[in-house]
Parts: C-alpha cells; structure tokens; sequence
C-alpha cells in the first residue's frame, strides 16, 4: 500500500511497533475502525481487542458489528451498554444549556468522554498496552482521545492508524474492498455519520464545501425536512427537577429513555437540524450538519424555565458560565479541574429549576410557549400593565433620573470636550 505522507511520531505517549503485544481498538464497525482492525494486525503484528459502546446509536446492529470484528481477526470484542452513564452527561449538558457556536448541543465531546473513561477501564481489564481510535489527523476526536486517556491513566500509549497511513477516503474504500472488510460507504455515498443518543452528525460530501447546498433529504438519518413535516404542530410539556427532565407528557422516564422519545418526536417535525460553520481545536474551519431533536428541545425548554426562576444578574452570568463550559467541553477539556469549579456552580443554580414546559413544535421551530415553576419570579401584581397598587409607578421617575445620572453625565461631558477641541 502506498503511503502519501511519511508519518513521525514525536508525542511520548505513541506506542512503537515491537513494544507491546495487546493493543485495545475503540471498534464502531465502520470504514475507518474496520480497515484499522485488519491493519493493525498487519502492521504492528499484535492482538487486536474491539471495544464497541453503546451510547444510544440507532444505526448500528451491535451483534452484526461483534461478528464482523471477529470475523476481521479480532482476538475478543467487548460490547458494553452505557447508555445510563452517557444519559448521565446528557443530563449535564441540559444543566449547561449546551451550545457550542449555535445549535452544536456537543454529542460528539460528550461521547468520546463516556468512551475514553470506559476504554481506560477496559485496557486495564484485559491487559492491553495500548489504545487505537479510528481519528484523522485533522479532526478534534483525536485530540479528545488522546487527552483524556493519557489523563486517566498516563501509562497506557495510543496508535492512531489513519494519521499513520495517509489514506483519505477513497483510498480507505478501495483498501476495504480489497481486503474483503463490508462497509456502508461507497463513493455514490460519500456522507460519514458519528451517533449517539445526544445527536447525530453528518460529514463529507456537500457538506464540506460551505458553497454548496447540503441536500438534507439525502444527508438526515432523524428528522424530516421542514417541507416533509407534518402540517399540525404538536405541543409537548417537560417536567424539570432541579434541572432535570424527568417527564414527558405527564409520565416518568428514565433519562435515556425520555431522550430516545424526544428525538423521535422532534426528529418527526424536523427539529434540532443545524448547518454549523465550525472552529475545531487544531485550528480549521469546517462545516457539519448535526441533528439533536432531544438536545434542541431540551435545552431550550430548560434555559427558558431557568430564567423565569433567576434573577437577571444570574441569567447573565449563568450565560457567560454556559459557554466557558461548552468550549472546554468542546475543547478536550472536561478533566480540567476548572470544569469541576463551573459544575458545582451550574449544579447550584440548578437547585431551582423546576417546574413544566410546554413546547410546540412545528416544521422545525421549538418555541417555549408556557411555563410554571414554584420558583417562579414572575408576580402577576407586580407585572400586569392593568392598574395595580402593587407596584408603585410614583417611584419610577426619581429611579429613572438616578439611573440615568452616569450616561446623562458621561454624555454631555463628552459633547463639552468635543467643542473645545473644535474651537
């Protein structure tokens, strides 16, 4: 096989070929982890244990994954459920409001920290050396990976085979066909997809070239286009519990599962759709579309029912708090320990977030449209613009004159020093 580039390994904790007999693959049984699972064997002629997480992907068959990588020279292959600890995150997410630059709820961070933190637990289990993820070397997952293993266990060393031998897709394709490894992908179908239960994102194709119109009827896997719709809306009601939802339309779920039923209904009205220009950690400037049905509503229903219970100091800097959280998270930063200082804070703002939402969804939209809280800051007496005696309007005009005193003054200061200058 012809390499393209000639790769150096100058990080410590890259394994070299001879130094260990048992390396770990994060297996998701599509193009590039099959054709890494055969590769490894010929390359680094050592035992090969496939790892496959479930994370709530609706696309995978995990029985006909286990038997393809078994069939493709693995020595065993662990298929785990985690969706409980993933939901776990999710539910995170939701308290943060999880938004990385408009739309992007973080499916993709969030899942390689459920896989790193497992893929750790497992090499220790089985006595492997060594970890290989299926990551390019111009994406964020590699930087994800790597980070957070080597933190959780600075013993363990990492192979990443696609930066190794410089194929790009088409060249993998061809590499698969000629060694007999089955895979979705062709080149009639160039869309690459990454799933979980938090969101589904699509690459390749179109979609690159920010030019181009992505054609969404051939790219989304959950949700219907706006055309494709339904023509009624359809309203839902959520009920939080310091910041958790733990209903849906009046009856209990468990996390995972009110997610899964979230993304099917907003998937139907074509909900949580995004096309976001997006800046990765190593430094380009890529477009992805994600659908996060679940996420979108979700969040949405929190932030609103979060500002009615918190005053507009909080909403401010609970804001400014999302978003530090979001791009650390983003940014192969969740075992910073500054993440743990904006959790304990997130979480404590959290503790009144209660109450139901209803959102209607239609052809796309997700609007709040009522709330309730026993937390609520909203006083009828206070804010009706019928006449009440509750709030005392006499006031307003001294509190006007005060509050205007910095602007008035700064203002006419300002007007004074310009016409000296003039003169």
């Amino acid at each position: 096989m012809e390499k393209v580039t000639t790769y150096k390994k100058v990080a410590s904790h890259e394994a070299e070929k001879g130094t260990f007999n048992t390396c770990l693959l994060l297996y998701s049984g599509g193009l590039d982890t099959s054709v890494m699972l055969k590769w490894i064997q010929q390359e680094y002629d050592c035992d090969v244990i496939a790892l496959t997480i479930n994370i709530g992907q609706t696309a995978d068959n995990l029985d006909a994954i286990k038997e393809k990588a078994l069939k493709l020279g693995a020595k065993d292959v662990i298929v785990y459920d985690a969706k409980e600890e993933f939901a776990e995150l999710c539910t995170e997410a939701v308290k943060a409001n999880a938004d990385y630059q408009g739309g992007y709820a973080l499916g993709c961070p969030l899942g390689r920290v459920m896989i790193s933190q497992l893929a750790v637990q497992f090499a220790s289990e089985f006595g492997c050396e060594v970890i290989a993820h299926g990551c390019t070397g111009k994406g964020n997952d590699q930087v994800r990976f790597e980070s957070y293993i080597t933190t959780l266990n600075p013993e363990l060393k990492i192979i990443a085979p696609v930066r190794e031998w410089g194929m790009g897709r088409e060249e993998e394709i061809a590499y698969a066909k000629e060694n007999g490894i089955p895979v979705d992908q062709s080149k009639k179908s160039p869309y690459s997809y990454d799933e979980n239960m938090w969101a589904n994102t699509g690459e390749g194709g179109e979609i690159e070239n920010p030019e181009l119109i992505p054609p969404l009827e051939n790219i989304l896997k959950w949700a219907n286009t706006p055309k494709n719709a339904p023509d009624e809306e359809e309203l839902v009601e959520i009920e939080f519990k310091n910041g958790e939802p733990i209903s849906l339309n009046g009856i209990q779920h468990e996390t995972k599962d009110l997610i899964q039923t979230l993304n099917e209904i907003g998937g139907k009205h074509a909900v949580g759709v995004f096309h976001l220009i997006e800046d990765r950690v190593v430094g380009l400037k890529v477009r992805g579309v994600y659908e996060n049905p679940a996420a979108h509503i979700l969040i949405q229903a929190h932030k609103n029912l979060e500002q009615l219970v918190s005053t507009r100091e909080e909403n401010e800097l609970k804001t400014m708090m999302d978003q530090k959280w979001a791009y650390l998270v983003y940014g192969a930063k969740y075992f910073e320990p500054v993440v743990d200082n904006i959790r304990a804070y997130i979480n404590e703002q959290n503790k009144k977030v209660t109450g139901k939402v209803t959102v209607r969804l239609y052809k796309g939209n997700c609007d709040v449209v009522a709330l309730s809280s026993p937390y609520s800051l909203f006083d009828e007496n206070l804010a009706t613009f019928n006449k009440s005696a509750a709030f005392n309007q006499n006031a307003s005009s001294g509190f006007i004159e005060l509050w205007n005193l910095p602007q008035k003054t700064a203002y006419q200061l300002k007007k004074t020093v310009k016409d000296e200058v003039v003169e």
